[in-house]
């Protein structure tokens, strides 16, 4: 393995391995908070139960997402130190403003975790929306940071120098808020599939059914919720990458020749030495409408862009089309249960719907983990979109392999200590929090 390839798989792999525990730090304490909220208003001890435990598992996501966070500053600097010369004066902003939301976050947590019985139920309640907010808020600054690579702005890059910068221009970026939106709701998602998913598994056990069907529905309806809303804001990003990144659009599509009107791909396999795409499902004139709003719109292919500016277009095309694939049925399935629960439908005697749920625990971040290598694999070969390539911004450092081999196993043992402590916080419910369990629906 070479430096280079070295570099990107490490930084991939510790992308993705914090993206999970950010995205439910992000979430899980709004579920928390709701649970705690319904227990201040109705004395209902489960509720109160159920906040406790599910902040147990906020406080070992925190803990593990501030160690992989940490892990990911230090490895921007010393695997891709051109780009933090460079880049780090135009989007410094938004990672300052992390670590304030970070710190926030940090000390509400303390103040939620110790609390009980000490603060005023209703402040030690507001602690825990803190701990919400300033997670959203650090996920969406993260963000903004990434979107930034993909929409440079915020400075005049003359003569290989980056002049007249402009922080707030450049963490306001034309592509933030859209990146921001779908982010956001795919953290809802996957988090919400995941954390009624597990519940559901033990309802189908008979295991503390009160208690977990509880918990199922309040992170089922923040879920549904997200899975019907992120198509909408799919639409968003597809124009917005339309406009801006014609070439990732093109590799997401596998769209080798420039068409008007352009068919939307569903499936196929890419042949990148050929250019040709083959058994996909073609839909005539839907990429042009998804881009333009217009069915018969031109949609420009990767022929009229310079092929060293090519993204690897296998990869990108089977990430978007697992990304899809995964949200129209957890889109599927939301629709499912809100028909459900509209026409009062009891929830407990569909084990049918409780297994599909069971089945959607890894689906979320199954989708959210190829959202982002279409991101970050489409914009490619560019690390600042038009301006700095990815391989002019490595380290000069030799032996990056042998830093990739330790940190996978860092991320191996932190992945085996977390699935630990999760399972046996599970099985910990019916000793720590044990009550009478009644069919409540």
């Amino acid at each position: 393995m070479d430096d280079f390839l070295a570099a990107r798989s490490q930084m991939a792999l510790s992308l993705g391995f914090h993206i999970i525990f950010s995205c439910i730090g992000m979430v899980m304490p709004f579920f928390m908070a709701v649970s705690h909220y319904k227990w201040l208003k109705t004395n209902d001890e489960v509720y109160k139960n159920l906040t406790k435990a599910w902040s147990k598992g906020v406080a070992i996501f925190f803990a593990t997402g501030a160690v992989s966070g940490t892990m990911l500053s230090f490895e921007l600097g010393l695997l891709w130190p051109k780009f933090m010369e460079h880049a780090g004066p135009i989007f410094g902003m938004p990672f300052s403003l992390e670590g304030t939301a970070f710190f926030i976050e940090a000390i509400a947590l303390g103040f939620f975790l110790y609390g009980w019985n000490k603060l005023n139920k209703w402040f030690h309640w507001f602690t825990g929306m803190v701990v919400g907010v300033s997670g959203l808020a650090s996920g969406i600054l993260v963000v903004a940071a990434n979107a930034w690579m993909n929409s440079p702005a915020g400075f005049d890059f003359v003569n290989g120098k980056y002049l007249n910068i402009d922080p707030i221009q450049a963490m306001f970026n034309k592509a933030w808020f859209s990146q921001a939106l779908h982010m956001c709701l795919a953290a809802f998602t996957a988090t919400g599939f995941a954390v009624a998913g597990v519940h559901a598994l033990m309802i189908l056990r008979d295991q503390n059914k009160e208690f977990h069907f509880k918990a199922f529905k309040i992170a089922a309806t923040f879920a549904c919720i997200g899975a019907l809303l992120q198509p909408l804001s799919g639409d968003i990003s597809a124009k917005d990458v339309a406009e801006r990144q014609p070439a990732k659009l093109a590799a997401m599509e596998a769209l080798y020749k420039t068409e008007k009107p352009a068919p939307l791909l569903i499936g196929g396999i890419v042949n990148e030495k050929d250019k040709t795409v083959k058994g996909a499902i073609k839909i005539p004139g839907a990429l042009s409408f998804l881009a333009h709003g217009d069915f018969k719109a031109e949609v420009k292919g990767l022929d009229k862009i310079p092929e060293n500016e090519h993204p690897p277009v296998a990869v990108t095309h089977y990430a978007f089309q697992i990304m899809v694939g995964i949200g129209t049925l957890l889109a599927l399935i939301s629709l499912v249960y809100f028909i459900n629960l509209i026409r009062k439908r009891s929830l407990l005697e569909k084990r049918w719907l409780l297994k599909l749920f069971v089945l959607a625990v890894p689906l979320g971040y199954i989708a959210l983990e190829a959202g982002w290598v279409v991101t970050e694999v489409g914009r490619q070969p560019w690390i600042i979109y038009g301006i700095m390539r990815t391989k002019d911004a490595v380290t000069p450092m030799p032996g990056i392999a042998y830093s990739f081999y330790i940190f996978s196993a860092i991320y191996l043992s932190l992945s085996c200590i977390v699935t630990f402590l999760l399972y046996r916080q599970i099985k910990m419910v019916p000793v720590l929090y044990n009550k009478t369990n009644h069919n409540d629906q």
